[in-house]
This record gives C-alpha cells, structure tokens and sequence, in this order.
C-alpha cells in the first residue's frame, strides 16, 4: 500500500475556477464589463488564496510559540514560521500579535495538532496532520471525510509506520541552478534534492534542517518555506475516482 500526506489547517473548502468569454470563445473579444468582470474575480481568488495562507502561517506561530517559546533564536520552528511570514510580506504586528497568543501574553483562540490516520481508496495509507481550535468538531469532520471517500478512520499507528519525518526546505526553481543547490545543500548535510512544479525540494534529516536551511539562506537564495514534514516511505501514485477520493479526503 502507498501513502499519502498533507497539512491542512482544519478548514476544507474547494474553489470553482472559471474565465468569462464572448460568444465566440475568444478571449480577446471579451467587453470591457466582462474584462472587469474576469479582473475582480481573479482578484477575488488571489486575495482568498493570500489569506488562507496568512490563516495557516498565523497558526503556525502561535503553536510554535506555544510550544517553544516567544524568542525565535531559542525556537527554531518559530523562526521557520516567522520567516516565512516575512517572505510572504505579512504586517509585523500580524506576526508579533500571533506569538503574543501563543505564550499567552494575549488573549486569542487555542490551537493544538492533532494527527489522523487512516485508509484511503485503493488501499492507500493517509496521514493527515491538523491545527485545530476544536478537536471535537475537527475529529467528526476527518471522520465523515473519510467516509464520504471510500476512506475509513483509523486508530494511531494505523498509517505512521509507513512515512518518515523529514526536512523539507522548498527553494524557487527560479532562485538557484541544480548544481549550485545541490553541492551547497548536501555539503551542510541533506539527503536528497528534487524539482516539484516551481520548487526545488530539499530533502533532509530532521536534526539537520536548520543547519541546511541556514547554509542555503546564507549564500543568498530565497528560502520559500521549510519545515517537518511526513514523507512516504512508498509513494503511490492515483488518479481517477481514487485520486479525486484522496484528494477529498485531504482538503485539496
């Protein structure tokens, strides 16, 4: 059996994409009404899209404060949380008000993780780990969730064996050649390197992250985010039914 991972943030919603077109297909004919028409709801999406990444970061820190403290330098998760904050260009007092909540300094919602696992379509081993203000309602979501996806819940340990944590430190494609990443990342200590989509994936311990993390960063290329991450020890591959089932299951 393959597994699957994915961090979701206790929030499942899907999108419609859609483009206006005149009566004959072509994009260029479009009236200027509909031209604004397409701009505000590309708008719409992109704004929705930034939030729902500001929702999840924010969340971030406020566990990794929680668990390890306000100070960044003493705290590596929350510094990882913090810089990819900065990346993202989100207002300080956004990110300093999110560390204020989770050492308490403010009064704000509670977040803590929780990890589900269980079976997929086609036999697939799933991993689902969640941030949550309410683990009662998020545990009845996971269950009809898989449920609904010929998808079945299971108990702690059902799915883990089959994943590793790892590193991760994802690089823009665009930020670094292959060679210079490659020699730069392995020579401070990672395993693997990767192109996925628009990233280099950097692949490593968990106890060497921050050293690799740091060494990219120090030579000048942009860190897009890093972080612990659930990899499988034999991915599989799904599509079909199966897939769009899988993919339900982890809010995608």
């Amino acid at each position: 059996m393959g597994p699957l991972y994915h961090t979701v943030d206790g929030t499942y919603a899907g999108s419609l994409l859609s483009a206006v077109r005149d009566d004959n297909g072509d994009r260029s004919g479009m009236s200027g009404h509909n031209k604004w028409s397409t701009i505000k709801h590309r708008k719409g999406r992109q704004d929705a899209k930034r939030g729902r990444v500001f929702t999840k970061i924010i969340k971030e820190i406020t566990v990794a404060a929680r668990l390890g403290g306000g100070d960044p330098d003493g705290n590596p998760r929350l510094r990882r949380a913090v810089d990819e904050a900065r990346g993202q260009n989100m207002p300080r007092e956004n990110i300093d008000r999110a560390i204020k909540k989770g050492t308490g300094e403010l009064e704000g919602v509670q977040y803590e993780e929780l990890m589900y696992e269980g079976v997929g379509p086609a036999g697939t081993l799933i991993l689902v780990e969640v941030v949550t203000d309410n683990r009662n309602r998020t545990a009845a979501e996971m269950r009809t969730l898989f449920d609904k996806n010929a998808g079945q819940l299971g108990q702690g340990g059902s799915a883990a064996w089959a994943f590793d944590q790892k590193g991760v430190v994802r690089v823009p494609a665009e930020a670094a050649t292959e060679d210079q990443l490659f020699e730069l990342a392995v020579g401070a200590g990672a395993e693997d390197l990767t192109l996925e989509a628009e990233h280099w994936v950097v692949t490593t311990a968990r106890a060497e992250l921050d050293v690799v993390r740091e060494a990219i960063a120090s030579a000048g290329i942009a860190v897009a985010n890093s972080g612990l991450e659930q990899i499988p020890k034999t991915p599989k591959e799904l599509g079909g039914k199966h897939g769009r089932q899988n993919l339900n299951i982890l809010g995608l």
